[in-house]
């Protein structure tokens, strides 16, 4: 019997890809697909709590497994800010405002590490699973390349001369904090017999 399983999205693509990875045990759905067309609130102080928030909402109110993630960068020098803020870190949704005041904010600091970090929270026969993706790298004093978007033109990740914005997005996909936890879910997923 194929199983049923949100992710808490809107992005048809994002869908579409875990989809074919998890075919054809689960049937994979999002957000419009059930007919959630609520703006799930993410009040949470953390990554996991934010996709807890979000997992909980359509396991609570549409009694099907779900799994939502939260993402965002984390710069040392800025104690870990932007963080759970990263999509409206100058107060609004607009990539190049928030990149452009990550840069000023960090204008005379030497200490450029950063790492982007995801977590999904799996909420499966209501309990909850959190897995989480890493990447470390590099804020850049200017941004460079087209592809990605958010942070993407300054991030430079370790053992790489160029940042994500530079990068394939097969390439990208590979070593991305996302695509390390969404393996680590997918992995679960695969191994799990309930």
């Amino acid at each position: 019997m194929i199983k049923k399983l949100v992710f808490a999205t809107n992005n048809t693509h994002k869908t579409d890809e875990v989809a074919n990875i998890l075919a054809p045990e689960y049937q994979v759905l999002n957000l419009k697909d059930i007919n959630c067309l609520v703006d799930i609130p993410e009040t949470g102080d953390t990554f996991a709590e934010n996709a807890t928030l979000k997992s909980t909402y359509v396991y609570q109110n549409y009694h099907l497994d779900c799994f939502a993630d939260d993402s965002g960068l984390e710069v040392e020098a800025l104690n870990n800010e932007p963080g759970i803020f990263s999509a409206r870190y100058s107060g609004i949704k607009d990539d190049n405002t928030n990149l452009q005041l990550l840069l000023k904010n960090l204008e005379g600091k030497s200490d450029r590490k950063a790492r982007f970090k995801t977590v999904i929270s799996l909420l499966k026969n209501g309990e909850n699973h959190l897995f989480e993706g890493v990447i470390e790298g590099t804020i850049r004093t200017e941004p460079t390349g087209s592809k990605g978007f958010g942070y993407d033109p300054i991030f430079q990740p370790d053992g790489y001369d160029i940042t994500f914005a530079e990068m394939e997005m097969s390439e990208k996909n590979k070593i991305s904090h996302r695509a390390l936890a969404m393996q680590k879910l997918i992995d679960f997923l695969r191994n799990d017999n309930s």
